[in-house]
Formats: C-alpha cells, structure tokens, sequence
C-alpha cells in the first residue's frame, strides 16, 4: 500500500515538474520570438524636407536693364532758328542765321552743325528750346540775348530731357552771343548733372569762336571731362561737313 502511494505521489511530482518546466520555457528563458513586422522607416522625403531655393511667390523679382546704361551719345545744342517764330515760308538765304534742313525744317547755323554730329556718330539730338521764344529777326534777338547776359539771367526751358543717364558723352553746341553763350544754354547747364560724363563743346561765331566760354562750361560742370571743341564760323557751317569729320575722328568719336 505504501509502495503505491509512493508511486502516485512520484507520477503527482513528475507532471507538476514537467508543467513547470514548460511554464519556465515561456516566461523565463526566451524563446525565439515570433516573427514581428519590422520598424517603419522614416521618409526621408517627408521627415528630412529638402529646403526650398526657388524664389518664393511673394519675393519680387529683380529685372536688370536691358542693354548698358551710358554708352550713346547726345548732341544738345541751342540755335536761334528753332527758337523764334520764324513763318514756315520763310526765305533762308535772307538770313545768314537761319538754315533750312534737308526734310524742310528751319533751324540754325548751331542746327545745322549739330546734325553734322548726328550723322557722323550715330548720336541722338536735343534742342534747347526756350518758353519764352525770340523775336522773329537776328538783330533783335541778340539785343534780347544781351539784356539776358547782363542780368545773369536763366530763361526757363520748354524742352526738358528724360533719359541723360543714357548717355556717357554728350556735345554741347551754341552760338557766340557777345563773347558768351547764350542764357539759355546757362538753363541747361544749371538743369542738368554732368558729373562724370564727357562733354564735347562747339560753336558758331562770326570770328569770335569760344571766346571764354569753355571755361564756363568748366566751371559749370566741374566733374564732367571737357574735350577739345569745334569752332565753326556762321558763313561756313553748311559746308562744315569736312572739319566735323576730320575733328571727330581727331577725338576717336567718329561714328
């Protein structure tokens, strides 16, 4: 009897260990483990953005200028033919002053020697015009231009110019009025800024030439570069075409 209790109690041990043994085998030492789905990589096209270099919608765009600023030429010039009420009929030959264009227009012996320029450089044209216009004969109008020079006067332009920044050398062209320029030409200077551009004077005289004025023109434009002018008498300049050539391509200005 006690032989078989024994026995009971041993099978009763042996299955409890053997529960316990495959209790331990879960819990204790770790089994391989079950297939497990792996770790989500992270996106990199989100989690790590490449940053943006394209110019954003609400920043303005900067547009350069087309072309060079400050590389034409300009010819202004004053001339007594643009700035009196001359008659559209008017006789030119009557007048050593006043020359008539090729297309018909009126202007003057400066006119005229202005287009010369034009023509041989390529360069643009600005005529100083005066609101208040000269009398309608020459004798007149430099007694007009007289009374100015004595009150250091400045008459107020009509032609006004836009664009000078476009320009890098400029011409300055008018008549000798008793040993000066014109007033008028005084306007333009005192209107406009030359300062690091290249001015290129000439006149028209009966003999006089520049008398005094490129110093003028010097003191006027102190930051400006002056080079060596043109002087024309008033009886040659519509067979001037010549001496603006040959005094151009002295400068290396020729067109």
């Amino acid at each position: 009897m006690k032989k078989s209790l024994s026995f009971l109690l041993a099978l009763i041990l042996c299955c409890a260990l053997t529960a316990c043994g495959g209790g331990q085998g879960a819990a204790g030492t770790p089994s391989a483990p079950a297939a497990s789905q792996p770790e989500e990589t992270p996106d990199n096209s989100q989690a790590q953005e490449t940053p943006d270099t394209s110019t954003p919608a609400d920043t303005p765009e900067t547009t350069e200028p087309e072309g060079d600023a400050g590389n034409g030429v300009l010819i202004v010039y004053f001339t007594y033919g643009e700035n009196a009420p001359l008659e559209d009929g008017v006789d030119a030959s009557a007048s050593a002053s006043i020359q008539l264009r090729a297309d018909g227009t009126l202007t003057g012996n400066t006119g005229l020697a202005a287009d010369m320029i034009a023509e041989a450089t390529g360069g643009d044209l600005f005529s100083i015009l005066t609101a208040e216009q000269y009398p309608d004969n020459y004798d007149d109008t430099i007694d007009v231009g007289q009374t100015e020079q004595v009150a250091n006067a400045r008459p107020e332009l009509s032609s006004q110019l836009d664009n000078l920044d476009s320009y890098d050398t400029v011409f300055l062209g008018f008549p000798n009025w008793w040993g000066d320029m014109p007033m008028a030409v005084y306007s333009f200077l005192d209107e406009y800024d030359l300062s690091g551009k290249t001015m290129v004077p000439f006149v028209t005289s009966g003999g006089s030439g520049f008398s005094g004025t490129i110093r003028a023109i010097e003191n006027a434009e102190p930051d400006a570069t002056v080079l060596e002018g043109l002087s024309l008498r008033d009886s040659r300049s519509s067979q001037a075409a010549d001496d603006v050539t040959d005094w151009l391509a002295r400068l290396g200005l020729a067109g």
